[in-house]
């Protein structure tokens, strides 16, 4: 055959590859709704191992990078999990009518929080300037009134503070909770809350408002001082597959103190290094290496997230400096160790490293 016969060969593979993910997508479909009447979890590991397994096996067969086959269903897989935890929280959904109100639902992640909610058939109503003021929606979150099951602060870390203490004044009989990055800025209002008799928790979700399939995630929930009131939280992610972290208010904030602001300011440092380097970058990309792409692809997602925010991440947390002045301290030890010559001592730090590293697994 010529290009052209083999490029229309192609093309119909191609139809038939689609046709038959199409095909997969609604067995799994099934298999969730037989799930979820049976009582089953959404998610069997055990079941996904001989898949990729058995896979892998057809895959040598027939002459076909096992590598290759793996990827292509990991992406079926999890496309399928997240279609199936869609259904369950749809299905198991908890809201029969109630009403939500969440502050900030016009941002990403207040954005998430207000589908969220509504996929589980709460009336969700939306309080933000950036709205256009429809039905349900408000501009000023006071014009909103506090008669609501639930109530999301999903705003920046500063003004959500002020958001809490002043609902702690009007005193809502349904759940509040925030979703910040850092519970040091909101520990006023939280106590306040809490002082007044209102159900008070804090969440923060550690994944971005683009996640589709919450197995895997983590989400965490700090203990305000309402026992009762963060089980009512958690029980509102109870038919997905999130991850459920308890916390106390120190410890959230002492944590993420190293995976947010020593993560993201190491990832600020090296991309501030490379851009006063003096180095062109389409240059630096054609010298790039396995470890450089994989850095530059973390830094650069870095690099377009929101500055603001992660200003406050670092500002706001009153454990901030103590990593920061780690990695400082880090990158001087290595700057000696170069400098000096010394090898072992620079093979020592990569050992120590690495041990550290492999008892994460």
């Amino acid at each position: 055959m010529n290009l052209d016969e083999l490029r229309i060969r192609l093309d119909a593979v191609d139809r038939q590859l689609v046709e038959l993910v199409a095909e997969r997508q609604k067995v799994v479909t099934e298999i969730g709704r037989n799930k979820l009447a049976s009582g089953l979890a959404t998610r069997d590991y055990e079941r996904e191992k001989d898949v990729l397994e058995t896979a892998a096996r057809h895959a040598k067969a027939l002459g076909v990078d096992p590598k290759l086959t793996e990827q292509i269903l990991r992406v079926l897989i999890r496309s399928s999990l997240a279609s199936q935890e869609r259904d369950r929280v749809v299905a198991e959904g908890k809201g029969d009518g109630q009403r939500v109100l969440v502050i900030g639902g016009a941002g990403k992640m207040g954005g998430w929080f207000a589908e969220f909610f509504k996929s589980q058939g709460f009336v969700t109503h939306v309080a933000d300037h950036n709205v256009t003021g429809s039905a349900g929606n408000f501009r000023e979150w006071r014009e909103a009134g506090v008669d609501y099951e639930i109530i999301v602060v999903a705003t920046p870390l500063a003004v959500s503070g002020q958001i809490l203490t002043e609902l702690a004044e009007q005193r809502p009989r349904g759940l509040v909770f925030d979703i910040g990055s850092l519970k040091t800025p909101l520990r006023q209002g939280l106590e306040a809350l809490r002082a007044a008799g209102c159900r008070v928790s804090s969440l923060h979700p550690m994944f971005g408002p683009d996640t589709e399939l919450l197995s895997g995630r983590h989400l965490i929930f700090v203990d305000a001082g309402d026992a009762a009131a963060t089980a009512s939280a958690k029980q509102l992610f109870a038919s997905t597959m999130v991850e459920q972290l308890d916390m106390g208010l120190d410890d959230h904030d002492r944590m993420i103190a190293y995976v947010l602001g020593l993560s993201h300011a190491l990832n600020i440092a090296f991309f501030t290094a490379l851009a006063e380097s003096g180095e062109a970058a389409p240059r630096l990309a054609q010298l790039s290496s396995t470890t450089f792409d994989a850095q530059l692809l973390v830094s650069a997602a870095v690099a377009r997230d929101n500055p603001h925010l992660y200003f406050e991440i670092q500002h706001l947390n009153k454990f901030g400096l103590g990593p920061l002045d780690a990695l400082c301290d880090a990158a001087a030890r290595i700057r000696q160790l170069v400098a000096q010559g010394d090898e072992s001592g620079f093979v020592d730090l990569m050992t120590r490293g690495k041990d550290y590293l492999a008892r994460r697994r």
